[in-house]
């Protein structure tokens, strides 16, 4: 099976099943592009078709509504778009961070290309941090995603990552992530989104905050099953079980993650708490969660499916402490 990642660079321990390629910190945006796969433009042409005669070959037509974006360095087609549609490069996901790098302290963690060019992205650690009890580390990051196929708006998005077991929360308050999207409709305008994003990683000492409080609430345990029921199988009662229960076998992995099988989860923090409910669903999703291969998995995990079952695992769990 082809890999989903088509290349990607990093910093720090391998992720993903060794992919990509390992790089010395704080390296110029010119060697992430290249490491990363990332040194290529995205090339527009318009649609083609044979008008055919009868009896003979016609004549080549344009259809001036929809353009074909390909790559400039293989040639391969990405996608059939409309003429409106705005391009964002590679190299311009890559250079939203130079001034964050050289001047505020951010520091590029990875970046690559998925599904052989149509999505790529670059995280960055912000330098933001807290500690929660036992030890357990939370580190703020930045994810800047785009697409060129139409399936993912320009995306920048404020993340946590929850260092003992490497798992990703986007930061949401009040119901909705702090992500800031720009639509392909709209041309990117990079320090424009810098400036809302001002606004959004401000809000890191709140939403820790949120997370400190339900690292204090502790669980019994007929409420911890009754959050995996809301979470995974959108039921409001643990007798609701019976009915839609289509997904037993996330149900029990969740559970024992919770109940001490998952990374960190004897941590003061998260053990019996409304933290660790939490903490097992984003481990489920970002390395347990069944799926074609750990590619598929990232993708869900952070644009898919996986995202929003975070989210809606970071909702009830809230409610749960309010």
């Amino acid at each position: 099976m082809a890999h989903l990642i088509d290349s990607m660079a990093y910093v720090g321990e391998t992720p993903w099943h060794e992919i990509g390629n390992a790089l010395p910190a704080k390296q110029p945006i010119e060697v992430w592009a290249q490491k990363a796969g990332m040194d290529w433009q995205i090339l527009e042409t318009p649609v083609c078709f044979m008008a055919e005669k009868a009896g003979a070959l016609g004549s080549i037509k344009t259809f001036p509504e929809q353009k074909v974006l390909y790559r400039s360095d293989s040639h391969k087609a990405l996608s059939v778009v409309s003429d409106r549609y705005q391009v964002v490069q590679p190299r311009e996901v890559l250079e939203f961070y130079r001034d964050l790098v050289e001047i505020s302290g951010y520091e590029l963690e990875t970046a690559g290309v998925l599904k052989e060019g149509r999505k790529f992205w670059a995280l960055a650690r912000t330098g933001k941090e807290t500690v929660l009890k036992g030890n357990d580390c939370v580190k703020g990051y930045l994810l800047l995603a785009t697409s060129c196929d139409g399936t993912l708006a320009t995306t920048a998005t404020p993340t946590t990552i929850r260092v003992v077991c490497n798992n990703t929360l986007s930061v949401a308050l009040n119901g909705a992530t702090s992500a800031i999207k720009v639509p392909h409709r709209s041309s990117f305008d990079a320090q424009a989104v810098k400036k809302q994003l001002g606004v959004a990683v401000a809000q890191w000492d709140s939403f820790m905050y949120r997370m400190r409080t339900l690292s204090e609430r502790k669980v019994k345990s007929h409420e911890a099953l009754n959050y995996f029921l809301r979470v995974l199988c959108n039921s409001d009662t643990a007798q609701d079980s019976g009915r839609g229960l289509t997904n037993e076998r996330a149900l029990k992995k969740v559970q024992a993650m919770y109940e001490g099988h998952g990374r960190g989860a004897e941590l003061d923090a998260a053990k019996g708490t409304a933290w660790g409910l939490l903490c097992s669903i984003t481990e489920y999703v970002d390395h347990e969660k069944r799926s074609r291969g750990p590619e598929y998995r990232l993708d869900s995990a952070w644009f898919g499916q996986g995202a929003v079952l975070k989210l809606r695992a970071l909702d009830e769990a809230l409610a749960l402490a309010a």
